[in-house]
């Protein structure tokens, strides 16, 4: 049997008189269980040309559906090469109906934003 401090931060500071090995696996046991309930949150990535068809953006949108049904993030992004970097307006419009097309499997997280040659936007599944 050992003097285990339980409580540090107390006032006055808590101890017991227990099996200091079996305190730990306790312990160990605990933060074994508190993992086990997190949620992981996975992102899938979508990417886009500004160009994009609508053959390749009705493909897209399927997997985004799937994705969004099993729960995860999906991350849809625009990527601009050389000067297409002109046509904003057109990834802008081309992630809207993205979006909207999407409603009723998810909700925008974050409306399109363009970081540097890139407009992306996020849609998080809807809870059921």
């Amino acid at each position: 049997m050992d003097l285990v401090e339980i409580s540090p931060k107390a006032e006055p500071p808590v101890c017991k008189v227990i099996d200091y090995s079996k305190f730990l696996y306790q312990q160990k046991k605990k933060q074994k269980e508190i993992k086990a309930k997190t949620v992981q949150v996975v992102v899938k990535e979508i990417r886009f040309g500004p160009q994009t068809d609508d053959h390749d953006f009705n493909f897209k949108l399927r997997h985004a559906e799937k994705f969004l049904q099993e729960g995860s993030k999906v991350k849809a992004f625009v990527f601009f090469k050389g000067r297409s970097i002109l046509f904003k307006e057109q990834g802008e419009i081309l992630l809207l109906k993205f979006a909207t097309l999407l409603e009723e499997f998810g909700k925008v997280e974050q409306l399109p934003k363009l970081e540097g040659k890139r407009m992306t936007m996020f849609i998080s599944p809807k809870k059921k």
